[in-house]
């Protein structure tokens, strides 16, 4: 038998009745009744119903009875209707009665069922990924992922960007996450850098004319891994000359909103929303909140500060602040056990603990009320407009940075305990107004929060070597569902600004020339003015198929120790290669 593919399981129809169709994919499973055979083939668009009766052809009967699970076959036969139908299949209308069948390929039996939501170990499932890749919801989200690739670059080509590829093979840089070095065989004692991001080639892609570049740019660090993190990760890179911070939230918005409505079949109203860095911490105690619900923060300070509860005060007296979050409706949801676990959740991450107040109709239970005088308890209820059915949530530090940041992550939990995270849900928007640099905690120097590239306010450029903290940054996020989805900002094109950026940040003249020099000397051939960010792709996919880790969404990707279980690699190599490229391997004890 000699034949060809002419249709994929998934799409035959009741139209379709009557034709001689030839499928191939894999045996979901056969179901041998004695006289008669059904196997369900599949492949990635879907399933069909193979049948096998008293009328078919002994030989392809006895070969039908002989297939297992994921048996490769390749069938032809003629589409009837099905007389038992199945309302959950796209194709349970159908089914293919076979006059020709042959065995592609046999399989041992699978270390797990291929099956949506299949209960085994990641661990396991990675280490099959090949067979882990077949269960439908995976190739679900693989596929959508080629959507948004495909609506990607037909959007930016239509809007006059340019797609240039940027070299994989790059100097190290001393910004940002760790490098994963590459050594020079031809340039001994030398390595290269796997990109972290292609932020100079594109800055200097303006430079040379190019006017809007983009890029589905494949990007690398060596830093720790987590739930939205991946050693090796696709950014959809983007760069415009000419523009200011509105014309990139522009062209970025416009974009969202063609990903909203040809993938997710979705309106995204537009201009989305902007919360400036300061609100954001100060509301929600974080630069990327999520914002599908609202528990908002709320200072206490000025109302407790004169209170009788030595908790709060001492922290004002400190020069802390006390604050807190209303859970609406919550009273039920979160009882006096759930409370407390939300105490012994704040201890854990640094915390002291939770003061609290449950409002019931039957009156109100506290953790500190005691301490208050009535009028006290009513001013608190009345700032944070807590009614009855409602938990209020207050946590008290002697550093304001604590105490937000502890809110933040209390709000989060509180509402993956409410339920209040709907997957469906997607609710983007705006972090803008950042603070230039950041302080770092262990040296007390201040570091550039985004990267040394990107250029300062107009209005608090005059602050730069006076008073650090009062810099804000052209810079800019994409937030969604409490991930941040893409960075960006308006660039320096100044040769002298620059220069002076890295004086700040400790590089001397030579070493900055030694460093950056391609870049300066660039300026001062007519740079244009030019910005630009770069979405994860990645952790976009993420959020528009409700996947709750990037390995549901990247074909092949590393756990958490980088490693990947499929190839078991990283692995060392041969001594005559290391000997090759100047190396010698150093035990690590």
């Amino acid at each position: 038998m000699n034949f060809k593919r002419d249709i994929y399981c998934g799409h035959p129809r009741t139209a379709d009745i009557g034709k001689t169709l030839t499928v191939c994919g894999w045996t979901q499973r056969q179901r041998d009744l004695g006289g008669l055979i059904f196997i369900d083939l599949r492949d990635r668009t879907g399933i069909l119903q193979l049948a096998f009766d008293d009328e078919t052809d002994r030989a392809i009967f006895e070969r039908a009875a002989s297939v297992r699970s994921e048996y490769v076959l390749a069938a032809r036969g003629i589409l009837r209707e099905r007389s038992s139908k199945n309302p959950d299949l796209p194709t349970g209308e159908v089914e293919l009665a076979v006059t020709e069948l042959r065995i592609l390929a046999e399989s041992e039996t699978p270390p797990f069922e291929i099956i949506p939501d299949v209960q085994t170990s990641e661990a396991i499932r990675l280490k099959y990924r090949y067979l882990d890749l077949r269960r439908p919801d995976l190739q679900k989200n693989i596929l959508l992922r080629h959507r948004v690739a495909k609506v990607t670059r037909d959007y930016f080509d239509e809007n006059g960007f340019i797609e240039i590829e940027t070299p994989m093979l790059i100097r190290s840089t001393p910004e940002g996450a760790r490098d994963f070095l590459v050594p020079s065989r031809l340039q001994p004692g030398s390595f290269y850098a796997l990109p972290q991001s292609p932020q100079l080639y594109k800055q200097l892609s303006m430079v040379a004319g190019f006017d809007r570049y983009f890029q589905l740019a494949r990007c690398f660090r060596d830093e720790d891994l987590r739930a939205d993190r991946q050693p090796e990760f696709t950014q959809i890179d983007l760069e415009m000359s000419f523009v200011d911070l509105e014309d990139v939230l522009a062209m970025v918005e416009g974009y969202m909103a063609r990903i909203f409505r040809e993938i997710l079949n979705k309106d995204l109203a537009l201009p989305l929303r902007r919360l400036t860095y300061a609100e954001a911490i100060n509301l929600y105690g974080s630069d990327k909140p999520d914002l599908r619900y609202d528990m908002a923060i709320v200072d206490l300070t000025e109302t407790v500060k004169n209170s009788g509860f030595a908790v709060f005060t001492g922290a004002i007296e400190a020069g802390g602040s006390v604050r807190g979050i209303v859970a609406k409706n919550a009273v039920d949801t979160l009882s006096r056990k759930e409370v407390d676990k939300l105490t012994e959740f704040i201890r854990g991450v640094g915390g002291k603990g939770v003061a609290w107040a449950r409002l019931s109709a039957d009156g109100t239970t506290s953790s500190f009320s005691k301490f208050m005088t009535d009028t006290e308890m009513e001013q608190i209820l009345t700032v944070t407009g807590a009614e009855p059915g409602d938990v209020l949530l207050l946590i008290a530090d002697g550093s304001n940075n604590s105490v937000l940041s502890q809110l933040g992550m209390l709000r989060i939990e509180v509402a993956k305990r409410l339920g209040l995270t709907n997957s469906d849900q997607m609710n983007p928007f705006w972090v803008i107004d950042f603070p230039f640099f950041e302080k770092n905690e262990e040296t007390g120097e201040y570091e550039p929060k985004h990267h040394a590239f990107t250029s300062p306010t107009d209005d608090t450029m005059q602050y730069l070597e006076t008073d650090q903290a009062k810099v804000l940054a052209k810079a800019y996020d994409l937030v969604m569902n409490g991930i941040e989805l893409s960075s960006g900002s308006i660039r320096i094109t100044n040769a002298d600004l620059q220069q002076r950026i890295f004086q700040i940040l400790g590089l001397s003249p030579e070493e900055s020339q030694r460093k950056f020099g391609f870049l300066l000397d660039a300026f001062r051939y007519g740079a244009p003015p030019h910005g630009g960010m770069a979405l994860g792709l990645d952790r976009l996919v993420m959020q528009l198929t409700g996947a709750e880790s990037l390995r549901d969404v990247v074909a092949f990707p590393k756990l958490k120790d980088a490693s990947e279980a499929m190839t078991n690699c990283p692995d060392g190599v041969e001594p005559a290669h290391l000997k090759e490229l100047g190396l010698a391997q150093v035990p690590v004890k």
